[in-house]
């Protein structure tokens, strides 16, 4: 979660820095905020399937390794969306 939101602060204060247009900060904005949800949906998962037991069990594994992997897909989605934004500005 601090890593996200670390990234999540930087990519938001490069948009500042870049001549972004309003829809570019706009989807910027959008998936930082879709990965950070994913984040704290995740966790409160997590914490969920650790309620509900505490030995270990190959399904409640499974659960949490499926959430956290949502949470990949979205941070990965949100990188290359990212690259689609900044780079063209970047070559300029």
């Amino acid at each position: 979660m601090k890593v996200h939101f670390a990234i999540a602060l930087l990519v938001t204060l490069a948009t500042f820095v870049f001549p972004l247009t309003g829809a570019e900060r706009a989807i910027i904005l959008l998936m930082n905020g879709l990965v950070i949800t994913a984040e704290l949906f995740n966790t409160a998962f997590e914490r969920t399937v650790d309620l509900v037991t505490e030995e270990w069990h190959p399904l409640a594994k499974a659960a949490k390794d499926i959430a956290s992997g949502a949470v990949l897909v979205m941070a990965f989605t949100s990188v290359l969306i990212a690259i689609c934004i900044f780079v063209p500005h970047l070559v300029q």
